[in-house]
Order: C-alpha cells, then sequence, then structure tokens
C-alpha cells in the first residue's frame, strides 16, 4: 500500500450526493446504470456510470445518499461521459456495496 500525505487525501473531493435519477445502461460492458446525483448548490447535479445492478434496483437508488469523488476529469464510457465516480466496496462475489453516509446530511458536504 502506498502512504500519501494529508495534502494528497485533501485534494480529493469526496462529497455526499442525492441520487435524483436513475436509467438503465444497456450499451455499458458491464451490467450499470446511469445515475444522476444532486451535491448541492456549488456543484450541482452531476452524471455517472455504476455498476450496482447486482445489488440495487433502479427505485432503491432513486433518493439514496451517495459518496462520489467529483473532482476526477470527466471519463467517456462509450457515449456517456461520467462526471463523478460512485464509491463503494467489492464483495468477494464481485458485486458493489454503496458508501454511503450513516445519516443525511446536506448535499455537497465534504467527508472529513
Amino acid at each position: 500500500m502506498d502512504t500519501i500525505s494529508w495534502d494528497d487525501f485533501e485534494r480529493v473531493e469526496l462529497r455526499v450526493g442525492t441520487v435524483v435519477s436513475v436509467e438503465e445502461f444497456p450499451e455499458a460492458h458491464k451490467p450499470a446504470y446511469k445515475i444522476k446525483a444532486d451535491f448541492g448548490a456549488e456543484i450541482g447535479i452531476l452524471q455517472s456510470s455504476a455498476q450496482v445492478t447486482a445489488l440495487y434496483d433502479k427505485d432503491e437508488l432513486l433518493g439514496r445518499q451517495i459518496i462520489g469523488v467529483v473532482n476526477f476529469p470527466p471519463k467517456q464510457i462509450g457515449p456517456f461521459l461520467s462526471e463523478f465516480l460512485v464509491t463503494g466496496f467489492y464483495t468477494e462475489e464481485g458485486a458493489v456495496v454503496l458508501a454511503v453516509p450513516e445519516r443525511e446530511v446536506a448535499n455537497g458536504v465534504k467527508l472529513a
């Protein structure tokens, strides 16, 4: 494991957003959703591709708060431009469990 400095960590913008839209992403190589999340007034609504279909239905994601990295450069994924990284943890089977705040907080709040 590489060691990073505190300054390195502070540069990563891990923010809370609320999922406002979830769509199928049939063009993705691996099963995924197109997600839009509201990261508050400062950042706004961003979109991402998320490979979370194994554990989450679209309806279950809508309105849920998630944690995203919002300062990566946009990434083209086939016909879709991903603007943030949805964070989560892999299970032993390879499914993704979302990283979420334990309690509701304001959209856009940075991970402390």
